[in-house]
């Protein structure tokens, strides 16, 4: 039995991946379910979170969000039993690469997953719906009514966003950063988001969303990461496509909410100030804290299932972002293209 795992030598180093052999599973222990893996996405690595935190491997298991079937219980398991189908995403510490037939998982991590919903768009949803309903619900208090942008909305992120967003009634603006997104986007249903095409680099977004808004800016932003510094001092990895920190300001309305994935972000005085005079609140998005506090698993449950993802996959509010299923072979190319940051759709291995 193989498992996929990254390694990296020495910091900075691009990660490599590779298959290594696993020996047979033990028995399930007394929280233990063994689940027999069915699809699992790729999503990239955050080595330095990993880190920081103190994870410290030599190689890092591959494969997080994972559906399957449940084929052997511990003796202390509640929730599930075996011939169950499940799904969910594996902690942060996990010893366990999802990129492989079988695993064992902490029954805390998964919950069940409906049967009119197949294997790749369970395992494909969980995380970008995560983290949607972490930014817009729990950071964002999305309601109906409110503008919302929400940056390079054809991403798989995005696409889920944009759903949710709607589903709430609210208001949606996002951007596009090629034709091909702008399409996408424009096809997307239920229609109503107003697309903005940043690919030209002509638009300008502060004014296209003030316009958009009557002069009274959106009430929350969902970025992407910004550019904190003018081009020329910009590193070269960071997309000229993004906006720039102050265009993110400018458009934003009185007691808006930016939600930002942008962790280094880099707020000056005049930033603050700007911020300070509309009353608006800036919060920073890691979809992570959910596995990192044990006291809020029975909320993270909720939202995997009861309260949402899976319950709106399960109809149809959620339409994923999906390329095509991936067979196992491919898995440490696909992988490779994942860690670049170069594939635009969600990408989800097939067993």
């Amino acid at each position: 039995m193989k498992a996929l795992y990254g390694q990296q030598n020495s910091p900075g180093e691009e990660m490599t991946f590779v298959f290594q052999e696993r020996e047979n599973l033990p028995p399930s222990r007394d929280h233990e379910v063994k689940v027999q893996v069915r699809a699992c996405a790729l999503s990239w690595l955050d080595t330095k979170l990993l880190s920081e935190i103190k994870v410290k491997k030599e190689l890092v298991p591959v494969g997080r969000e994972i559906s399957g079937v449940v084929l052997e219980v511990g003796s202390k398991v509640t929730f599930f039993q075996p011939d169950d189908e499940v799904v969910g995403i594996l902690p942060l510490d996990s010893e366990e690469s999802g990129v492989c037939e079988v695993i064992l998982v902490h029954e805390h991590y998964l919950v069940h997953k409906p049967e009119k919903v197949c294997w790749a768009e369970a395992a494909g949803t969980v995380r970008d719906g995560l983290r949607a309903y972490t930014a817009l619900h729990y950071l964002a208090q999305v309601s109906p009514g409110t503008s919302v942008l929400i940056l390079d909305g054809a991403s798989p992120f995005g696409t889920i966003a944009i759903q949710l967003a709607q589903h709430r009634g609210a208001k949606v603006i996002s951007t596009a950063h090629s034709l091909e997104d702008k399409q996408y986007l424009e096809r997307l249903r239920p229609a109503g988001a107003r697309v903005i095409d940043v690919s030209h680099g002509k638009i300008d977004v502060a004014e296209s969303c003030l316009e958009e808004t009557g002069g009274l800016g959106v009430d929350i932003v969902l970025d992407a990461g910004v550019r904190l510094y003018s081009a020329e001092d910009e590193p070269a990895s960071k997309s000229q496509l993004l906006p720039h920190k102050h265009d993110i300001i400018t458009l934003l309305g009185v007691g808006g909410r930016w939600i930002t994935t942008e962790r280094n972000l880099q707020l000056d005085p005049p930033d603050s100030h700007s911020l300070f005079l509309k009353g608006a609140t800036v919060s920073f998005l890691n979809d992570e804290i959910w596995n990192l506090s044990n006291v809020q698993q029975g909320k993270y449950l909720n939202i995997l299932w009861w309260c949402y993802i899976m319950d709106k996959l399960s109809n149809s509010i959620f339409r994923p972002q999906l390329d095509e299923p991936i067979p196992l072979y491919e898995a440490k190319v696909s992988m490779e293209i994942v860690q670049k940051n170069q594939a635009r759709k969600r990408q989800v291995i097939q067993f």
